[in-house]
């Protein structure tokens, strides 16, 4: 889908329900408010533990899109834990009901494993609707990762088609990219994998309808998010990365020719093993010329500093949970 055309919208905010990280006290940029600061925007006059989002392994984000008088509202993963993305819907005051659109962004279980209970929460907020929830047919076999010893370590299943439907989704399997939502978003198709050195998850396997555990290191199910803000560009969200942040946007660069990428946001998982990838990734994302870097989940805390030094903290900074982010 080389030149599509993604209608620019007015604003874009997006609000972290689900992140590794809690970050509160560090400076930010105008456009970005942190947890305790939309606290005491709320109402909040009393600041304790139990108004609080949790952080944990995993990310969800709430994005809402307005273009003159319609506003459109996805909700983009949900974390690994159904109390804990209630937990900080509730605490945030998050308007569930609003959410027009679900997508998964891959078939991990921290991006999935509050997901029934988000849809839930939607269904109970906007008069028990069914929801569009947009999957890649490849995401719902069994993975693994395989540990040092050689020994395979399965991840929880994500939720099956079957399970969602009955839930009041309406599952929407497809390896093609679909704009959606007016013309506001774009789920992209299947990454191409271009560049020498993302070279994927090396330790990743999956099993397909109950057989042997083979190598999966493409996840080729994952798949990013944009949003084209007008007067600044694409904003790019990726999950996890595992086709690599580099791939990723330029996968975005050509499927959108002619629009600038403003602001790449989610994991850039360059942490564990993909960590020795991080010089050649920082060198990558120069080409890309982003006025916004919003790295978290999975990225890693030495991929974050060798960003933090590369492109200032005027371009980069970290996801947290609670954390507001607008354009």
């Amino acid at each position: 889908m080389t030149g599509a055309a993604l209608t620019p919208v007015d604003s874009l905010d997006i609000q972290i329900l689900v992140d590794n990280a809690t970050d509160s006290l560090s400076s930010t940029p105008a456009h970005i408010e942190t947890e305790f600061t939309y606290l005491w925007r709320r109402g909040f006059a009393v600041l304790g533990g139990k108004d609080l989002c949790c952080a944990a392994h995993g990310l969800s984000c709430l994005i809402t899109a307005k273009r003159g008088g319609t506003t459109h509202t996805l909700l983009f993963d949900a974390g690994p834990d159904a109390d804990v993305f209630e937990i900080n819907a509730r605490r945030l005051g998050a308007d569930l009901g609003k959410v027009e659109a679900m997508m998964l962004s891959h078939g991990h279980w921290d991006h999935a494993g509050g997901m029934l209970r988000a849809l839930e929460m939607i269904r109970a907020g906007n008069g028990g609707a069914a929801v569009p929830y947009y999957a890649h047919p490849e995401m719902f076999h069994s993975r693994a990762r395989q540990l040092p010893n050689g020994n395979k370590q399965q991840m929880e299943d994500v939720p099956s088609v079957a399970t969602l439907t009955e839930r009041g989704a309406c599952v929407v399997a497809t390896k093609e990219p679909q704009t959606i939502l007016d013309g506001m978003f774009h789920v992209s198709g299947e990454v191409p994998r271009v560049t020498p050195f993302e070279k994927g998850l090396l330790n990743h396997y999956r099993r397909k309808d109950g057989g042997d555990w083979e190598p999966d290191p493409l996840v080729i199910d994952e798949r990013w998010l944009a949003v084209n803000v007008a007067g600044k560009g694409l904003v790019v969200f990726s999950a996890c990365s595992h086709s690599g942040i580099v791939n990723v946007l330029k996968h975005a660069r050509q499927t959108f020719a002619g629009t600038p990428l403003h602001c790449a946001m989610g994991g850039l998982h360059l942490s564990g093993p993909t960590e020795k990838i991080i010089p050649e990734t920082v060198d990558g994302l120069r080409e890309f010329s982003l006025a916004s870097i919003a790295a978290g989940h999975c990225t890693g805390f030495r991929a974050t500093a060798a960003l933090l030094g590369a492109f200032g903290d005027k371009v980069l900074t970290p996801t947290a949970v609670g954390k507001r982010f607008s354009f």
